[in-house]
């Protein structure tokens, strides 16, 4: 009467395989994602421009660990510079760069593609823009 539809429920003829087929994929995509935001970035310019900040954020994501109701936090920092053409870039920083720096700082940005290199803030001594 027809093929038998067992095959398809078939754990370890059928199911695995495709299973660990996709789960390669997925690594071998996103593999091949880092690498050509890798190779984008060595091959683009190390820029050192004027900008200032414009913006502060952070990301707070907490994990639970295990049922004992231990969790770890992790948080990400990010500042938004704006080059003086009016381009906005926004970049990962750490935690005591972010700390140090304030909305309105003016200084040199150094970055290759989208890796962020530093930013040498310029003192101004007047409370006037």
């Amino acid at each position: 009467m027809g093929p038998d539809p067992a095959w398809m429920f078939d754990l370890t003829g059928t199911v695995i395989p495709i299973f660990l087929a996709v789960v390669i994929g997925i690594v071998a995509v996103s593999a091949g994602r880092g690498l050509l935001v890798w190779s984008r970035n060595n091959s683009s310019p190390l820029l050192t421009i004027p900008a200032r900040i414009v913006s502060k954020r952070s990301e707070l994501r907490q994990q639970l660990q295990d049922d004992s109701n231990n969790s770890r936090t992790n948080t990400t920092y990010y500042l938004t510079y704006e080059l003086e053409n009016g381009v906005r870039m926004e970049f990962k920083v750490d935690g005591n760069e972010y700390g140090m720096s304030a909305e309105g700082d003016r200084g040199i940005l150094t970055y290759q593609g989208t890796r962020y290199q530093g930013f040498q803030r310029q003192p101004h001594y007047s409370t006037a823009e």
